[in-house]
């Protein structure tokens, strides 16, 4: 579980195309901000999308949509906390759920037409 792994201090805690299929992302990032080191960070990739609908209209788009409707939101759903973000989340939604978690600065460090790369750091 995203909420139970072993250790302290770890210098990088990565979440590749896995926060939105979580019931609970919040809490999955408040453990993850207990076990990095003071300097540590935290990666997440994940599917690209703009904050707004409008923005996700694109072929690409509606890939995302059709997977996040048949497995990524009935997923979450599924599971304690039932988030549902699904794939679509967009980096204001990701970053609300990142600080939620006790991550103070997040940032994107990257985007390509299929993923948006955030770092996050106590």
């Amino acid at each position: 579980m995203a909420d139970d792994y072993p250790g302290r201090s770890y210098d990088l805690i990565a979440f590749f195309d896995a926060l939105h299929d979580l019931g609970d992302p919040v809490g999955a990032v408040a453990h993850a901000r207990r076990a990095l080191a003071p300097d540590g960070a935290c990666l997440v990739v994940e599917p690209y999308a703009a904050d707004a609908i409008e923005g996700n209209l694109t072929p690409l788009g509606r890939v995302w949509y059709g997977f996040s409707t048949l497995v990524c939101t009935p997923g979450s759903l599924a599971q304690e906390g039932r988030a549902a973000l699904g794939t679509q989340a967009g980096q204001a939604r990701l970053t609300e759920v990142l600080r939620a978690g006790g991550m103070r600065r997040v940032r994107r460090a990257a985007a390509t037409p299929f993923n948006l790369v955030l770092e996050a750091r106590p």
